[in-house]
């Protein structure tokens, strides 16, 4: 053979090989990509809450992925959409354990829908960051379910606070018949005597019920100096209307449950005047220049509305922060469940649009009271009272 003949077979030889290189890297760059779930009620009567939670995951993921993604590994997520129901969540997570093998899920948006899959995932040891309220999702700690949405044990604090400050004493409370509501309920009732406050009536309305004209008599009855409905959309919004009907005087206070535009939407002029506690996403504008969050909670809104069409609300930033925990616990993780569930529960002074969290062994939701302030509805939009 000749050396030019040879020479040409040489180089052939290392130009399939370069080629067979560059396919194998690029299968693997495919194959090992890190996949990650989310749950949401993407549609449904829950839909406020997860219509922006997936947003915020989605956009979150491609930010990251923009950077380079976690140690050269992009994020690809799969999403299913519970509509609020607690069977379709069950299927959704089983899915994602089973089926799609992710290494972590973000969701569900409701405290009914993630009480019913927290078994599932503690079987499966499968990292859950939640992003509904209810405190009986993390007390008592599971090991592998976390939460990013402020507990309704630091929302009765915030509100009883305030309360306590404008000289309130005697009130009535209106609760949804759901888990979110029962939690609610027992946080008020528990903290109640701390802050020498006196519930004159207790009273409760279904998630579908459409007129609470009836409870609300029953608590007008005791003269109440305000009265609380603790509950999400839509059923507040109906509160709210029925108040205005009655022409009860009192103040109405509501849960960080309706804290988004949409409540304002629904209850229509009924909103003026309403109090609650909220995130401080809602009056951003009107925090200090030294507030922690301040520059969190701008960039994240204004990477939120120049993408998306429509305003922010908490509840996106529920989902936003829980991926990016999850990517900050990711590092160095090598994809290992179990080094991303201690990374979490290490993770200390994270700052999120929700607030500072600080996670421990004993403690994975990682908010403290400084993750709430009370908001009022003025002209439509959010007045900062504290």
């Amino acid at each position: 053979m000749s050396m030019q003949k040879l020479t040409k077979n040489v180089v052939l030889l290392l130009c399939v090989i370069f080629a067979g290189c560059l396919l194998t890297s690029s299968w693997v760059q495919a194959a090992s990509t890190y996949k990650i779930g989310g749950i949401f009620a993407v549609t449904g009567p829950a839909s406020f809450l997860g219509d922006p939670e997936k947003k915020s995951m989605e956009m979150a993921v491609k930010s990251i992925n923009d950077r380079g993604g976690i140690d050269g590994h992009l994020l690809e997520t799969v999403i299913y959409d519970t509509e609020a129901d607690p069977t379709k969540g069950v299927m959704a997570v089983n899915k994602l354990i089973n089926k799609d093998k992710v290494l972590a899920i973000i969701g569900p948006s409701t405290t009914p829908t993630t009480l019913a899959v927290i078994n599932f995932v503690e079987r499966a040891q499968m990292p859950l960051i939640s992003c509904a309220a209810g405190i009986q999702i993390t007390q008592p700690v599971k090991q592998w379910v976390f939460k990013t949405a402020q507990s309704d044990v630091l929302a009765v604090a915030s509100l009883y606070s305030h309360l306590q400050e404008v000289g309130i004493r005697k009130i009535g409370i209106l609760t949804v018949s759901n888990a979110f509501g029962e939690s609610g309920k027992h946080q008020l009732e528990a903290q109640a005597g701390a802050y020498d406050i006196e519930i004159a009536r207790a009273e409760s309305f279904g998630a579908k019920d459409t007129d609470m004209t009836a409870q609300l008599t029953k608590i007008r009855k005791t003269d109440p100096q305000a009265v609380i409905c603790w509950g999400t959309n839509p059923g507040p919004a109906v509160v709210a209307k029925n108040v205005e009907q009655l022409k009860m005087k009192m103040p109405l206070y509501m849960s960080h449950g309706v804290a988004s535009p949409k409540f304002i939407e629904l209850a229509g002029d009924s909103a003026e005047g309403i109090c609650l506690p909220s995130g401080k996403i809602l009056v951003a504008g009107l925090l200090p220049a030294n507030d922690l969050q301040k520059e969190v909670l701008t960039q994240y809104i204004e990477q939120f509305e120049s993408r998306y069409d429509g305003k922010v609300s908490g509840f996106g930033g529920y989902a936003f922060d829980a991926v990016n925990i999850l990517a900050k616990a990711m590092k160095g993780s090598g994809g290992d469940r179990e080094m991303i569930r201690a990374a979490i529960e290490k993770m200390g002074n994270h700052v999120g649009v929700s607030g500072i969290f600080n996670f421990s062994a004993t403690e994975h939701n990682g908010l403290g009271p400084d993750a709430f302030v009370v908001v009022k509805i003025k002209n439509s939009t959010w007045e900062l009272l504290r």
